[in-house]
């Protein structure tokens, strides 16, 4: 039997219990669960790395489920910048994903760089973007300079 929406909300009550989620249920391969973050919105939108931007939650699904044919995405976020603002919440993260190889006891790094985006609904925290890009091993080490003055 699926969670009642009270339920369902109260495990979104905010924008990192909804991001936590999301990454479990790719290191799960857990297409009905990851699709249960996503907002009713057919505005939604996901870009792979090196992929299409895909808008609407039935494109959105097809890919994951693309993607979960190949088994879990053993991915870990890293390094989560976090802006949030009333309703909305933007996540900047550094994802560490670990890629299949038979020497599971080294196997290789790849890193990614997302924006994942979060609208406060009344079912809870809903994901309405997620824009992944390839990463580098340089994007490990983080630079913050002093903003100083912009004008």
């Amino acid at each position: 039997m699926p969670p009642s929406a009270a339920k369902t909300a109260a495990l979104l009550a905010s924008p990192d219990d909804t991001e936590a989620q999301f990454y479990e249920a790719l290191q799960h391969a857990d297409l009905d669960h990851l699709m249960a973050l996503w907002a009713d919105d057919e505005e939604v939108a996901c870009v792979h790395p090196g992929g299409p931007r895909l808008v609407g939650v039935a494109a959105i699904r097809a890919a994951f489920e693309a993607v979960f044919q190949r088994g879990a995405v053993h991915v870990h976020p890293e390094r989560v910048r976090r802006l949030q603002s009333g309703d909305c919440a933007i996540h900047h993260v550094l994802e560490r994903v670990q890629l299949p190889t038979e020497d599971t006891s080294h196997p290789p790094t790849a890193w990614v760089i997302a924006t994942n985006v979060y609208l406060k609904t009344t079912l809870g925290w809903r994901l309405v973007l997620h824009h992944a890009s390839p990463g580098n091993a340089g994007d490990v080490q983080e630079l913050v300079a002093d903003a100083g003055i912009l004008h």
